[in-house]
């Protein structure tokens, strides 16, 4: 059973980011609020509105709000993380910062990290001084990450790192890299593996983007080539860095926002459909659009309710990975045809709504593989959600 309700102390919360967000956000004119914060291919912004948004936020201690108070974080727990996330979406209020930094790496290093690195590390993070990739996927490695080959290879006070990874989102632009590697060949896969700290201005380091559908450079191919890693940059024991990379607070993972954003894009869809007038089908592809985010939303809303009762989604999370991704793909092909002719073209000033759906369609179109494919939720969903035997 999902219950919607706020308990009085959740709706004393609800009321305390609504505040905040009418004092920092809403009252702002256009022009003055802060826009999203990573571009594909400029990284992110520093621009004024942004800087003055960042400060709002540490104030509060919400730019990393599921971290430790004493680390910069606002301690908040799961629900209260629900709210904060649902209250910025609806205002549309953009997040500040590297989601690899605060969502990734820093929770590991919090758990795992020696104080050195803490010291170094968090503070910018949450600054946002410091951008960050993740070093995981490799061309022979991808769901099956377990099987990657890059190695590190310790000689005296530095391990001695060489291999490639690939699909690295924001490489060409983030100042340091987290990534696994393989420390000892003969273990077993998962049992020999390392996670280590890299400057990406390190010596050996060649980063070649990959051109997306849409023109756009987000995705990285990063050559590792004899770089030399200091020892200490290594986090946690060497060999365990598999168990230390799956560590991560314990933040809200319902995807509020995404489902929020896409009732957003298809309230936005009828707008220009009752301006311009549409056909009776693509009435009925908007209304089935409108009923798909309705149900994005309710998932959103069963996963939170488990979290708040202490339990831990398995394959609902991947319910929900799965169903929206997928409506991601749908809302933005439905965009395309409302739009008609139009939809063939990327020029945001000449395209109506800002040519955001035609964008939108040829970028989502990896969002059924990353994070885990379509077919490996369907897989999870099918043994751990139905208990069908494996195939």
């Amino acid at each position: 059973m999902v219950d919607l309700r706020d308990t009085p102390d959740e709706a004393a919360f609800r009321k305390e980011v609504h505040d905040f967000l009418e004092e920092n956000f809403l009252r702002l004119s256009p022009s003055e609020r802060p826009r999203p914060q990573l571009g594909e291919d400029t990284g992110p912004r520093r621009d004024p509105a942004t800087e003055r948004w960042r400060e709002a936020l540490s104030r509060k201690g919400w730019l990393a709000p599921h971290w430790p108070k004493e680390y910069g974080g606002a301690g908040m727990s799961t629900i209260e993380q629900f709210i904060f996330n649902e209250e910025m979406a609806e205002a549309r209020a953009p997040s500040v910062g590297s989601y690899h930094g605060l969502s990734l790496i820093g929770p590991v290093l919090i758990i795992h990290g020696s104080e050195e690195q803490k010291r170094e590390h968090l503070p910018k993070i949450t600054s946002g001084e410091v951008i960050w990739c993740q070093g995981y996927s490799e061309p022979g490695a991808g769901s099956d990450l377990a099987s990657l080959q890059t190695r590190a290879v310790r000689d005296g006070d530095d391990y001695v790192i060489n291999g490639q990874k690939i699909w690295t989102s924001g490489a060409h632009y983030a100042d340091w890299i987290f990534l696994l590697a393989r420390t000892d060949p003969d273990a077993p896969k998962h049992r020999g593996i390392s996670m280590f700290l890299v400057d990406m201005k390190t010596p050996g380091i060649t980063v070649r983007p990959i051109i997306n559908l849409a023109g756009q450079k987000g995705l990285n191919e990063v050559f590792f080539e004899d770089v030399r890693v200091p020892a200490r940059n290594r986090v946690g024991e060497e060999n365990r860095g598999w168990y230390i990379g799956a560590t991560l607070l314990d933040f809200e993972r319902s995807g509020i926002g995404q489902s929020i954003a896409a009732r957003h894009s298809v309230l936005e869809l009828v707008g220009y459909a009752r301006e311009h007038g549409v056909s009776p089908i693509m009435r009925n592809e908007l209304a089935d659009r409108m009923v798909e985010s309705e149900v994005a939303r309710f998932l959103s809303y069963r996963i939170i309710s488990m979290q708040k009762r202490g339990l831990i989604p398995n394959y609902e999370a991947s319910v929900n990975k799965m169903y929206y991704s997928e409506l991601q793909q749908r809302i933005a092909r439905t965009g395309v045809r409302l739009t008609g002719s139009y939809g063939m073209l990327t020029d945001p000033e000449r395209t109506p709504l800002g040519a955001r759906y035609t964008m939108q369609y040829m970028t989502s179109l990896p969002a059924t593989i990353a994070a885990g494919s379509s077919e490996i939720q369907r897989n999870v969903i099918a043994t751990r959600g139905l208990g069908l035997p494996r195939g």
